[in-house]
């Protein structure tokens, strides 16, 4: 199997990248196409295919900020069952942020994502993709080292039509050990910057970061 890097939106393969997210995720998680043109010259982002026998087999996004030492998920797609695609992903990514990470002198503290919360969830289909299911995804991420930010979390709709999305929790999974919460200007400051492609945002997110504000620490609970 083959981890191949998607840069451009004129690369061939990234129709068949975006076509699939539209099939497995809700509208309202999907960036607009032509809106990944500038996030994809960023090297920061990083977007990859798992390419077996010249099918994608799954598809990851991640990316780190540099200033906060810390890095995100933004998702990750198996489209081929039976392959050993998660874990493939998790390793190369994994891989590939250490050496991002040596190379840009980072001290990576952990890595966020958001993840569904099957029980405030009412679609569970994701394109009928059985490993996606959000209660087999969550327990995955679990085993990996996830945890949840224990406070209420929405994000707003890639869609940019200022809808709050409260499905999800945001996660973290500690890279270094005795990691039990976060600061809480770490994570404003991530949202902040992670959701500043996005103009229209719902007052409930602003509401968060308002909340966030007059925080201090952010325990991380299990998932």
């Amino acid at each position: 199997m083959e981890y191949v890097q998607v840069n451009s939106i004129d690369d061939p393969m990234f129709a068949r990248l975006h076509k699939t997210m539209q099939d497995v995720f809700p509208p309202e998680e999907v960036l607009d196409y032509e809106l990944w043109a500038e996030p994809l010259k960023d090297p920061a982002i990083r977007v990859f295919l798992a390419v077996q026998d010249d099918e994608v087999a799954g598809i990851t996004e991640y990316r780190y900020n540099k200033e906060l030492n810390v890095a995100m998920t933004d998702f990750t797609i198996i489209v081929r069952e039976g392959l050993g695609v998660g874990p493939f992903l998790a390793k190369k990514r994994h891989e590939d942020l250490m050496r991002l990470a040596e190379e840009n002198k980072l001290d990576l503290m952990g890595m966020f994502a958001e993840i569904y919360d099957p029980y405030r969830m009412k679609d569970h289909s994701f394109a009928g993709i059985k490993v996606m299911d959000p209660f087999v995804r969550r327990e995955v991420l679990s085993h990996l080292g996830y945890m949840r930010l224990d406070f209420p979390y929405v994000h707003p709709a890639w869609t940019n039509e200022g809808e709050a999305v409260s499905h999800l929790d945001l996660c973290f999974q500690p890279f270094k050990e005795n990691i039990g919460s976060l600061k809480a200007s770490l994570i404003r400051n991530f949202i902040t910057s992670y959701y500043s492609v996005l103009s229209n945002k719902p007052q409930e997110w602003h509401d968060m970061v308002a909340n966030l504000e007059k925080e201090d620490e952010i325990s991380l609970k299990p998932l």
